[in-house]
């Protein structure tokens, strides 16, 4: 049996999803979040053997939490929801550790087939993503974001959602200064002078919501 978690803000995705894997035997939904806090805790329980997890939650990001997932349990797959083409996202969020990537328009059989297979030890990916992770292992001329580190992309993601420097030095429990490094970098790597330029960049880019 295969235990899955699901987090996303909406009510009627989380009822949908529970629906229709419960019609499978060796599949149990086993927690439905609305948030990040109560994944964590389903998480810090060992309580699933998979989690879905939608990229645009309340409070934390979806990309904070992966993050705080891998870090906690560097083993429990992580398969992400966007209602986003996979082209914006997925290759960073594999890079951050994601078990795979899937849109909010997949075939449900689909999505059942990425549980199963990341339940067993592999990655979901597309033939549209392997043709992305395969381009970037020649010439890098991935886009700037995709380039970031771990760290610095969470603090981009932060910074393009308008909070500032003091907000994000709280919320990530790093000090000012830590947090004024990792924006300057961020800023460097991108090209960019402002965080109202970093907003742009993430627009145009598809990457808020």
């Amino acid at each position: 049996m295969i235990r899955i978690a699901i987090a996303d803000d909406h009510a009627v995705v989380r009822a949908g999803l529970r629906q229709f894997l419960s019609e499978h035997e060796d599949l149990q939904v086993v927690a439905d979040c609305a948030d990040g806090r109560a994944l964590m805790d389903v998480v810090r329980a060992e309580g699933a053997d998979v989690v879905l997890l939608d990229i645009a939650m309340p409070g934390q990001s979806g990309v904070d939490l992966l993050l705080a997932i891998k870090a906690r349990a560097p083993a429990l797959p992580v398969l992400m929801l966007s209602s986003y083409p996979e082209e914006h996202y997925a290759t960073t969020l594999l890079r951050q550790g994601a078990a795979g990537y899937l849109g909010k328009d997949t075939d449900p059989d689909e999505i059942v087939r990425a549980i199963r297979l990341v339940a067993g030890g592999r990655r979901y990916i597309t033939p549209a993503v392997a043709e992305q992770l395969a381009a970037g292992l020649g010439a890098d001329d991935r886009p700037p974001h995709e380039k970031l580190s771990e760290r610095e992309l969470q603090v981009f993601l932060h910074l393009a959602r308008g909070e500032t420097v003091g907000q994000l030095a709280e919320s990530l429990a790093l000090s000012v200064k830590t947090v004024s490094t990792y924006r300057s970098r961020v800023l460097e790597k991108m090209g960019l002078a402002s965080n109202s330029e970093l907003t742009y960049y993430a627009l145009k880019h598809g990457l808020l919501q």
